[in-house]
């Protein structure tokens, strides 16, 4: 009786909360949670004329199908590998350009530098794609014609050569993410008690001694956050950056396929639904255990930096 006395108290006080939250509510229903039902294709054999539920079941044979096929070690160690090299380069970029951006002492300067460094984030891949080609051409490109002509070499044909392709994904991706990461550590950088800089410098400490002693320690936690949670997208890539920027060359396929790509061109070729979804279901359920793994891990070595 208390209980129901308490829950009606609940809903009058916060009655207007829950109605401004409800379109959120309704919006996570459509898009996130009735969607799901279409997991279950993963282990059908789809038939279009049949639909989701008539479709006859097939097992595991779309999981099998996927691990057996000449791709899977390849869509996997090129996706896990990509995101271990953003996820380290990338933080300490992001940390290294936040730390920079703090000892700029104009405000002015300092706004000017952040709108600059976050315009390639707000860019689409479309377009990266496009400014990618505008360097890469092999006829117009602006290395062939400035740089590697000018030192007397032959023209480089980069999209039909799949060991540039790494280092060439990797830059690419570091010059988009950058400035949104740095942003995000900058502002807590900002945030930190500055009598801990004030009592270095009374104690004569130099400034590389603050930003090793005093800024990274304090950044630990805001790291270990962002870092698990980009673990949870380890098996994930972006769709745009493997396929756009490499103008989707099959010659480089060894080196662009991850799974995102891989379960886009079976879809589009085959029209084989049960496989491409068998491969994002093996996605979702190993960024999830990751996620629980790294985050049962932090809360063992550090309780207060764990997200759960």
């Amino acid at each position: 009786m208390r209980n129901k006395k308490s829950l009606k108290k609940r809903l009058k006080k916060y009655f207007w909360v829950y109605i401004l939250a409800l379109p959120a509510l309704i919006y996570l229903i459509i898009n996130n949670y009735m969607p799901m039902v279409g997991l279950t294709l993963a282990f059908k054999n789809y038939n279009f004329s049949l639909g989701i539920f008539k479709s006859e079941w097939s097992g595991l044979s779309n999981f099998t199908y996927l691990l057996k096929s000449k791709w899977a070690g390849i869509m996997f160690r090129n996706t896990i590998g990509y995101n271990l090299v953003f996820m380290v380069l990338g933080t300490v970029l992001a940390i290294f350009v936040a730390i920079v951006l703090n000892e700029v002492r104009s405000k002015k300067a300092r706004n000017i530098y952040q709108m600059v460094i976050l315009v390639p984030y707000l860019i689409s891949t479309v377009m990266i794609g496009y400014l990618v080609y505008a360097f890469l051409s092999k006829s117009n490109g602006f290395i062939n014609k400035n740089i590697v002509e000018a030192m007397g070499m032959k023209a480089i044909n980069w999209y039909t050569e799949a060991k540039y392709w790494p280092v060439i994904l990797t830059i690419v991706q570091m010059w988009r993410v950058f400035g949104f990461q740095s942003i995000i550590f900058f502002a807590t950088i900002i945030g930190f008690d500055k009598s801990y800089y004030e009592s270095a410098v009374v104690d004569g400490a130099t400034v590389w001694q603050q930003i090793t002693k005093i800024t990274i320690p304090l950044l630990r936690p805001t790291v270990i956050i962002l870092v698990i949670m980009t673990l949870g997208k380890m098996f994930n890539s972006d769709f745009g950056l493997f396929y756009q920027v490499p103008q989707n060359s099959g010659r480089l396929y060894e080196a662009t396929t991850t799974i995102d790509t891989y379960v886009y061109r079976v879809l589009m070729t085959d029209h084989d639904v049960g496989r491409s979804l068998a491969a994002g279901f093996i996605q979702s359920i190993l960024g999830f255990i990751l996620v629980l793994a790294a985050n049962l891990t932090v809360r063992k070595i550090e309780p207060d930096s764990a997200l759960f």
